[in-house]
């Protein structure tokens, strides 16, 4: 019953957003190094840069700076005199952005060349929409919990409105547990649906030369969450059981 109430609710946070953060462009400049994010899953101002990085395609370092958490609070105090969150830095132009409204116009810009969608901008009415999925979720995703460090930097394939990702995001900044977010939004019509039941008639094939396509390659499917943890040699599928093994391995 838990369980069911907690994807239910994950859900709904993503409908209150119009499932922004599902698609992804099938072309886009992207980077030489990785960008840099420091976030907190539950702000409603942090969602709208996660969901610019899945439409743009673009992969980031998500370092989580959540409430009461104190393992990259300092370092991020250092960077940009606050500890306010959606900061972005970008070691490739050497940009440092703060706030939603300025990441999202500067991606969408610098890397999508073109104006940001209406719908990531933090108007009143999408602002509203944003703090709605933070309150259906209960808050999670927003405040630390007691963890130990990893030496490694863990990976975490996703797509901002996965239903199932969410709840692993969640974990992962409420641990402090900083990640290689991949996301591989879904990029044509064939890649609507769960992975087992897409909205899609005969074999799937992803787009060829795209991460979809590299991790069908790999898993023979695809499906999010997906996280490896170098640190303990350890690969999983399937939200709950990489949930466990996060409390079980690196919760205190």
């Amino acid at each position: 019953m838990q369980k069911t109430r907690e994807l239910g609710s994950s859900i709904l946070a993503s409908s209150l957003r119009g499932w922004r953060g599902s698609s992804a462009s099938r072309s886009v400049q992207l980077p030489h190094q990785l960008l840099e994010l420091y976030d907190r899953e539950g702000c409603a101002h942090c969602r709208f840069a996660r969901e610019a990085l899945t439409e743009l395609n673009l992969d980031a370092r998500i370092i989580p700076v959540p409430l009461g958490g104190t393992r990259f609070r300092q370092e991020l105090m250092q960077l940009s005199g606050s500890d306010q969150v959606p900061f972005l830095v970008d070691p490739n132009t050497g940009e440092k952005l703060a706030g939603s409204d300025a990441i999202v116009d500067y991606l969408f810009r610098h890397y999508g060349h073109r104006e940001p969608p209406v719908s990531l901008q933090p108007t009143r009415r999408h602002l509203i929409a944003s703090k709605l999925a933070t309150v259906v979720r209960g808050s999670r995703g927003l405040e630390a919990r007691p963890s130990k460090p990893v030496a490694r930097d863990m990976t975490l394939y996703s797509f901002e409105s996965s239903p199932y990702s969410r709840l692993v995001r969640e974990r992962l900044c409420e641990l402090e547990i900083p990640y290689r977010l991949v996301n591989i939004g879904k990029q044509q019509r064939a890649d609507i649906g769960p992975a087992n039941f897409r909205l899609h008639l005969g074999k799937y094939k992803p787009l060829p030369n795209t991460k979809r396509a590299s991790f069908m390659e790999q898993h023979g499917n695809v499906q999010v969450p997906y996280l490896v943890d170098p640190n303990t040699g350890v690969d999983l599928f399937e939200s709950q059981d990489i949930l466990q093994y996060l409390s079980r391995h690196y919760g205190c």
